[in-house]
């Protein structure tokens, strides 16, 4: 008996001292996140990030953008790119698809951090933006491009891409809805654990929208694992005459029957 009451003391006490050593190493690495933010080192949000399909099952339309009233040049715009024919998506053409359309599309990308930039390789159209992270600020009259011109900041864990400078051809959605060369985009990024990406996004363009667009909830987006077929962004070109042809023999013709 003596030896059995022994027995359970020592398991106890066993467990009573791997909780402590679990607790310390949690304060540990939650102290040790802090004081990497407090001397100035980056988060790490780096690699291969999937679409959550778990959060889209349960909302389909988690993380998309809440449209909101238009001005009248908007308007005018909405109407023209909605009356085409099938919807004349310009990525139907393989233009490319711009902010925020690329963000928040279901495609994986890859985010690449290096000494003063972040790489964003995305797998769908085989786009890729860069981020400036050395303190410039943006441009006063950047020349417009599809993806516009991008800086970031660390804003705690945060990382906060203010982007201007955009060509107005692009969509801001499938449905037709346009944007100006005015368009400002915020995007914020969090990790919320180690597996989960968290976007949320702004869109600023008073030429077009009395108020910004902002998503109606965080996307979220998955890390892909180190291995397998999901461990890379494979290449997704979009290549005219493919869409051509796909365009005359499906796209027309399902237009014309409604």
């Amino acid at each position: 008996m003596r030896n059995r009451f022994s027995g359970v003391i020592a398991v106890l006490v066993a467990i009573v001292a791997s909780s402590s050593v679990t607790l310390a190493q949690g304060t540990q690495q939650s102290g040790g996140a802090k004081a990497r933010l407090a001397v100035g080192v980056s988060p790490d949000i780096s690699g291969v990030w999937l679409m959550d399909t778990d959060a889209y099952h349960k909302d389909p339309g988690a993380g998309s953008l809440k449209p909101v009233p238009m001005t009248p040049w908007g308007e005018e715009r909405f109407k023209a790119n909605a009356g085409k024919p099938g919807y004349d998506d310009p990525t139907f053409h393989c233009d490319p698809p711009g902010l925020p359309r690329i963000a928040l599309g279901q495609a994986p990308f890859e985010i690449v951090q290096i000494p003063g930039r972040v790489l964003m390789l995305y797998e769908d159209f085989h786009e890729h933006r860069q981020i400036w992270m050395d303190g410039r600020a943006l441009p006063k009259d950047p020349d417009p491009t599809w993806y516009g011109y991008s800086a970031g900041k660390w804003e705690g864990d945060t990382l906060v891409v203010d982007t201007i400078g955009f060509d107005d051809r692009s969509w801001l959605d499938g449905n037709g809805h346009a944007h100006s060369d005015a368009m400002h985009v915020v995007e914020r990024y969090r990790r919320l654990d180690h597996d989960t990406l968290e976007l949320t996004m702004t869109i600023d363009d008073p030429k077009a929208y009395t108020r910004p667009w902002v998503n109606k909830s965080p996307k979220t987006f998955k890390l892909a694992p180190k291995t397998g077929p999901k461990a890379e962004v494979m290449e997704l070109v979009c290549v005219p005459e493919d869409e051509e042809a796909f365009r005359k023999a499906v796209r027309d013709p399902a237009a014309s029957k409604h």
